[in-house]
């Protein structure tokens, strides 16, 4: 079971967010959003396969990683009250586990509606998929080897990362360093997108809300979002990171999408 903390219990009738953060993340990751949410909403944390609290979980595939989130999942439900509605909100990796983790559970897991940050429904193409597998076990190969404060740095200079001020990414560097290169290199294997289905036809038939934030200044991800056809909102003066770059205008997106719903 993967690590999770509850930040705030929902009023009767609002539901329990359950925020998933990207690859090298944690759910410390979230706590400016959970600060500005507002309205009665339920919050809670998840640490995701060789992260934080989940740090010594392994996985080898989304499979094993599906069913991870949902043991997890049936847990906290435990401590909630009865019905309370449960929304998945990802980011980035997380978003990509938590739209397979509905597509592949639903109706029985309970979920009530979907949230993705800048995440990526999978390649089409197996000429996609090879050169994406091949980057991404290079990096990983990398994260095994090297030091990782040298591969995080190389990491952020990614295009995807372009939004970010040198500062911002001195700060991620640094705050990222804690993490263990073998786990972060696992997760990359067993959960990349080269190995993630095509999600986006599943997830247009799918009974419960499913809505796409993302960055004005992300253009890749602002192009996925706006030709995927799913409800988006998008954030002024955010890239890829939407949710750490404009933690108070992510939590009102959210607040607002909830209450709309």
């Amino acid at each position: 079971m993967l690590g999770f903390t509850i930040h705030t219990i929902p009023e009767t009738g609002k539901p329990m967010l359950v925020f998933l953060h990207g690859l090298l993340g944690s759910g410390k990751d979230w706590q400016a959003v959970l600060s500005n949410l507002s309205g009665g909403i339920g919050a809670a944390t998840l640490d995701l396969p060789g992260h934080g609290e989940s740090r010594s979980v392994a996985v080898s595939g989304f499979g094993e990683t599906r069913q991870q989130l949902g043991d997890t999942l049936k847990t906290l439900q435990n401590s909630l009250p009865a019905k309370t509605p449960l929304w998945l909100v990802g980011y980035s990796l997380g978003g990509r586990i938590a739209m397979d983790y509905a597509c592949h559970t639903l109706p029985l897991s309970g979920i009530s509606g979907l949230v993705v940050e800048n995440s990526h429904f999978g390649l089409l193409s197996e000429q996609e998929r090879n050169t994406r597998r091949t980057n991404d076990h290079r990096w990983a190969d990398r994260f095994e080897e090297q030091p990782i404060c040298a591969v995080l740095t190389d990491w952020y200079c990614q295009p995807v990362f372009s939004s970010l001020k040198p500062e911002q990414k001195q700060r991620l560097v640094e705050k990222r360093s804690d993490n263990l290169g073998m786990t972060v290199a696992m997760m990359l294997r067993a959960t990349s997108l080269a190995e993630q289905p095509y999600l986006l036809d599943k997830l247009k038939t799918l009974p419960i809300q499913v809505h796409y934030l993302c960055g004005e200044d992300d253009k890749k991800f602002l192009d996925l979002a706006a030709l995927s056809g799913l409800p988006r909102r998008v954030i002024a003066g955010a890239g890829h990171n939407v949710h750490v770059e404009q933690p108070e205008k992510f939590a009102l997106a959210l607040t607002q999408l909830i209450h709309a719903s």
